[in-house]
């Protein structure tokens, strides 16, 4: 790499848009190398039984093994490989694999929750909210856990009323202030995904990454 990379945080609730943003990114800047770097990958290794895993409030900070995706971004920013841990959704723990993962040109980094630490914060160059209405977010989500992880509708919506709803309200939507940019309705929004990359085109030209 020639030059320090560059760094976006793209963040918004659950079932928010933040991977079709995160995507349309990607997407924009193919003549370059990218990596999407996901806060979900970091999720806490834990020895609880899996009843009480279940339990477990995954909308909240302490859910985070923040340290662990801080000192990685740290280090792919500094030119160095990683290996990323995998989470697992069917058992609710982290597996025993990992991802190799070499350092970019540019870096997205994606999470409910990438905002809530300054440390992490600090290592971003562009951060982006995405800001999408509850009930468009809570219809999206259902349909992800149900065809994607097996999850039951009952099962969906006690956790959502439970921990997800208000950790947004506590946790989530309030890191809203530290955004660069924020994005209404998710990918859809293509006026402010194109003034988006128009900036990251604009500072990869000023540290020789332009195509």
């Amino acid at each position: 790499m020639k030059q320090k990379p560059i760094v976006i945080g793209v963040t918004g609730g659950s079932a928010s848009g933040k991977t079709s943003v995160s995507r349309a990114i990607f997407n924009q800047f193919s003549g370059h190398s990218l990596l999407l770097l996901a806060q979900d990958a970091y999720y806490k290794k834990s020895d609880l039984p899996f009843e009480e895993r279940r339990k477990i409030n995954y909308d909240n900070p302490l859910a985070f093994d923040t340290p662990l995706l801080h000192d990685q971004l740290e280090a792919l920013i500094a030119g160095h490989a990683i290996d990323r841990p995998v989470y697992d959704y069917t058992i609710h723990n982290r597996s025993h694999e990992v991802v190799h993962m070499e350092p970019k040109d540019v870096i997205i980094v994606e999470g409910i929750l990438i905002l809530a630490d300054e440390e992490l914060r600090n290592l971003m160059d562009i951060k982006v909210y995405v800001d999408t209405d509850d009930d468009i977010r809570v219809i999206r989500r259902i349909r992800r856990d149900m065809r994607e992880r097996g999850r039951s509708l009952d099962d969906i919506i006690d956790q959502y009323l439970k921990t997800v709803k208000p950790s947004y309200h506590q946790f989530i939507e309030p890191t809203k202030r530290y955004a660069d940019i924020v994005v209404p309705e998710g990918g859809h929004n293509m006026v402010a995904i194109d003034l988006l990359t128009t900036k990251i085109r604009a500072i990869l030209a000023a540290r020789g990454l332009s195509e």
